[in-house]
């Protein structure tokens, strides 16, 4: 039962995630993409220490910050790079090989096993999405080819290095700990790149309250909950429902068409989620620290 509960409760992550296209492309200023990356994770992370009341210890300060910086500065400014440089399929199916990527470092940094059913889910998860998001518009570019790899890499690597580091904190606090530094290493970024952001507006501060209250300081508190209760190669096993959720909003939202195609990604995204988690079972067992919240 709870294995389950932590199962629904992370899957919840990427589904949240799957709108942030979606609410940047229709409630944001556009052309901010630093700016706005700091504005989804420095207040967020903030509001968090406000909650813990607990400040990292100094030998951790530099954890905090490699953390910090491949699981939110990095990840989101190669993220946006990659998503004004390619089309949107083409990234998301590029970013799409972070499960692969864990595996391989939870091989090298954890001990894990490397299981076929696991590299099979991955590469399932990846054509899966190929199915949902790649037309044949698709043109690629060098550099949004390499910001996209490299924001995959990013991210795995703050997953694994997450789970290796884990604390003896509650995922809020570790949450927060990670949100502020990576808010602060992109502070000093958007205000030499991007002056200029304009006063927002209420659809605009709608948009930043949805992606720093809900996709940053919630999902990512059940994000990093999910990788200490559940390990590295289970969670990124959710992360190909990002871009279906991104599909199935355009469909609803913005009335863009679904073909067959489409369906038959869908279904190779849920079974590949399905057999991913099943794989991340043999994972080296989570151990619990004493002083952890759950």
């Amino acid at each position: 039962m709870a294995r389950s509960r932590d199962l629904a409760l992370t899957a919840i992550v990427p589904v949240v995630w799957g709108t942030t296209y979606i609410v940047t492309t229709e409630m944001l200023p556009q052309g901010f993409p630093i700016t706005i990356a700091m504005l989804r994770a420095l207040p967020a992370g903030l509001l968090l220490l406000l909650i813990a009341r607990r400040l990292p210890p100094l030998g951790w300060v530099p954890k905090v910050f490699v953390l910090g910086a491949l699981n939110i500065a990095i990840f989101l400014t190669l993220l946006f790079v990659a998503a004004y440089r390619l089309p949107g399929g083409l990234a998301a199916t590029l970013t799409a090989i972070q499960p692969l990527l864990v595996l391989l470092l939870s091989r090298i940094l954890l001990g894990s096993a490397i299981q076929p059913i696991g590299v099979a889910a991955a590469l399932a998860g990846m054509a899966g999405v190929g199915m949902l998001v790649l037309g044949p518009d698709v043109s690629p570019d060098p550099i949004g080819i390499a910001a996209a790899l490299g924001a995959a890499l990013s991210m795995a690597s703050g997953v694994v290095l997450a789970r290796v580091w884990q604390p003896a904190v509650s995922p809020l606090t570790f949450t927060g700990w990670q949100l502020t530094a990576g808010g602060l290493l992109l502070l000093p970024a958007a205000l030499v790149f991007e002056p200029g952001f304009p006063m927002p507006n209420a659809v605009n501060l709608a948009g930043l309250i949805w992606l720093g209250l809900i996709g940053g300081a919630i999902a990512y508190v059940l994000w990093f909950r999910g990788i200490a209760r559940l390990g590295p190669p289970t969670v990124t096993a959710f992360s190909f429902l990002s871009p279906l959720s991104a599909v199935v909003l355009g469909w609803v939202i913005l009335d863009q068409a679904l073909t067959p195609l489409q369906g038959l990604g869908a279904l190779i995204v849920f079974l590949s989620v399905w057999f991913g988690q099943r794989a991340g079972r043999g994972a080296t067992p989570i151990a619990r620290h004493k002083g952890a919240a759950a």
